[in-house]
C-alpha cells in the first residue's frame, strides 16, 4: 500500500502568499518562498503552487516566484495558474516544477491535458478541479459542478464526469477542491472526494476544509483520498507537519515520517 501524502497549497496573489474562505475575502498572509522552505524543512511531502489570479486576469504565471520556490524545496512541486499552452507548461517545468497543474484552461481546451501528457508524461500532469455543490439536475447528475476562473464562472459541467474525462485525456492525478469547504476548517467534502476517487483509477488529492488532524484521517479513509491538502492549518501555525503526521500514523495510516 502506498503511503498517504500530506500536501500544502501556496495560493499566490501579486507575488504574496494569500488565503481565502470559499474563494472570497482573500488576504495576503506572508511570503511564499520563505513559507515553502519552512514547510519543506518540516517534512512536508509535496507542495502545490497556484497563481490564483493568473486565469481571471488573463495573464501568464509569475515564473520568477516559481523559480525562487523551486530553488528552496526538494520535494515534488506542482504549479498551476495561467497555464494555457504547452509552452506555458514547459516554462514552469524548466523553472523547476515537477508537475504542471491545469484547471480553467483545461475546461476551455481539454486537449491541453492530452498534449501535456504526451509531451511530459502523465505523472507530470495534474488536473485541478474547483467544485461547487448545486442541486441535482439532468446536466449535473452528481450535484457537483465545475467552476473556473477562481470560482467565478460556473460551467454546467458535472464534476464526476469531468474527472473521468480528465483521466481519459491523460491526467496522472486529480486535485479536488471543494469551494463549499474551502477555508472553513470544518472538514473536507467527504462525499465529493469519495465519489471521484471511486470513479477514477488515478490518485486523488482532497482539498478544502482541513482544520484539524481528524479531518485528514476522515478524508484519507472514508473519503478514499490518496493525499490531503492543507493550508490554513499550517499557514496560521495551528499545527505542524510533524504533529499531523504523528497523529495519522498513530491511527494506523501509512505515512512518510521525517
Amino acid at each position: 500500500m502506498l503511503s498517504k501524502r500530506i500536501v500544502s497549497c501556496l495560493d499566490v496573489r501579486d507575488g504574496k502568499l494569500a488565503k481565502s474562505v470559499k474563494f472570497v475575502d482573500t488576504r495576503d498572509i506572508g511570503d511564499p518562498v520563505e513559507t515553502a522552505r519552512r514547510y519543506y524543512e518540516a517534512g512536508l511531502d509535496e507542495l502545490v503552487f497556484y497563481d490564483i489570479t493568473a486565469s481571471s486576469d488573463n495573464r501568464g504565471i509569475m515564473i520568477d516566484v516559481v523559480r525562487n520556490v523551486a530553488e528552496q524545496v526538494f520535494i515534488p512541486f506542482s504549479v498551476g495558474g495561467g497555464l494555457r499552452t504547452l509552452e506555458d507548461c514547459s516554462r514552469v517545468l524548466l523553472a523547476g516544477a515537477e508537475k504542471i497543474n491545469v484547471n480553467s484552461a483545461a475546461v476551455k481546451n481539454p486537449h491541453i491535458i492530452s498534449e501535456a501528457s504526451y509531451a511530459f508524461g502523465a505523472q507530470a500532469v495534474v488536473l485541478s478541479m474547483d467544485v461547487l455543490r448545486v442541486p441535482v439536475s439532468t446536466e449535473i447528475p452528481s450535484g457537483y459542478e465545475i467552476v473556473i476562473n477562481g470560482g467565478r464562472t460556473p460551467m454546467g459541467l458535472d464534476a464526476i464526469q469531468w474527472a473521468q474525462r480528465g483521466e481519459e485525456l491523460g491526467a496522472g492525478e486529480l486535485v479536488v477542491n471543494s469551494i463549499d469547504a474551502d477555508g472553513t476548517r470544518e472538514g473536507y467534502e467527504l462525499r465529493l472526494t469519495r465519489l471521484i476517487a471511486e470513479a477514477v483509477g488515478i490518485p486523488v488529492v482532497a482539498s478544502g476544509g482541513g482544520g484539524k488532524p481528524e479531518h485528514l484521517y476522515d478524508v484519507l479513509t472514508e473519503g478514499k483520498a490518496d493525499a490531503a491538502l492543507v493550508a490554513s492549518m499550517l499557514h496560521y501555525n495551528e499545527y505542524t507537519v510533524s504533529q499531523i503526521k504523528t497523529y495519522l500514523a498513530g491511527r494506523g495510516l501509512k505515512i512518510r515520517m521525517a
